[in-house]
């Protein structure tokens, strides 16, 4: 046979194979691999800040019932179960919440750990929720005193059920001799009813809570945008007021 008519020494071609300038990388499950523990990272994160954010909370519940010191501690109630909201989502606010009274449930008793959940771990899982749809404050703070209103009314009905007095009368008592301080400064010789006394004592608990509210979104405001988790923009005139101050 002669030198032209051998066969030529051709590669034989592979049907599976693909250039190395393909799309497809030549070892898709080794990237694969190496992917895989980023992701598995996010979990112990997230449990530990979960723990830590929750044993902050209640650890500020704990000295501001045992050492009071003014309403400096209750602003910060809620705010770290809502950071926990916008760093990890619902499921962890709500852990972190629960963690909460379980934890004070431990040092304090169910009772006393059942006054922080309502309306406190509660209120933290809302905030969260509002901040991280970036709602406007005014529907934040309506939405938190309704709930902090919800709070009071539980408060007093579990004290007066453990106590076996009405602690509604003692509110009633207060609001009573503040309107008719009110009557008496605006001549008013009549003495209000009832029904006033009621609706005056709830506009008063709405009113504490809708300022309490708007304290704590201030108090959030300044410390999480340091911490890198923002929450939304306060109206315009709050933002003149403070950098007037």
């Amino acid at each position: 046979m002669s030198i032209i008519d051998s066969p030529t020494d051709e590669p034989e071609e592979r049907p599976n194979s693909q250039p190395y300038n393909s799309v497809t990388p030549p070892y898709p499950d080794k990237q694969n691999h190496l992917r895989q523990p980023q992701l598995k990272l996010d979990a112990p994160l997230r449990m530990v800040e979960t723990a830590f954010l929750a044993s902050a909370a209640s650890l500020i519940w704990f000295i501001n019932f045992y050492f009071p010191l003014g309403p400096v501690l209750r602003i910060f109630f809620p705010v770290p179960i809502a950071l926990v909201y916008l760093r990890w989502g619902q499921r962890a606010a709500w852990m972190a919440a629960v963690t909460c009274g379980l934890l004070l449930s431990v040092l304090m008793g169910p009772v006393r750990s059942s006054l922080f959940v309502m309306p406190f771990g509660f209120m933290g899982v809302l905030l969260g929720a509002t901040w991280h749809r970036r709602v406007p404050w005014i529907v934040s703070i309506s939405l938190g005193a309704i709930l902090g209103t919800v709070g009071v009314f539980f408060r007093l009905w579990l004290l007066s059920l453990l106590s076996g007095e009405d602690l509604w009368v003692y509110v009633i008592n207060q609001v009573t001799d503040m309107i008719e301080w009110l009557f008496l400064r605006l001549g008013i010789l009549s003495s209000p009813s009832v029904y006033t006394i009621n609706l005056g004592a709830i506009a008063l608990i709405i009113f504490n809570n809708f300022i309490y509210l708007f304290v704590v979104h201030l108090a959030a405001w300044l410390l999480l945008d340091r911490l890198g988790n923002p929450i939304p923009r306060p109206p315009r005139w709050v933002q003149v007021l403070m950098d007037y101050e």
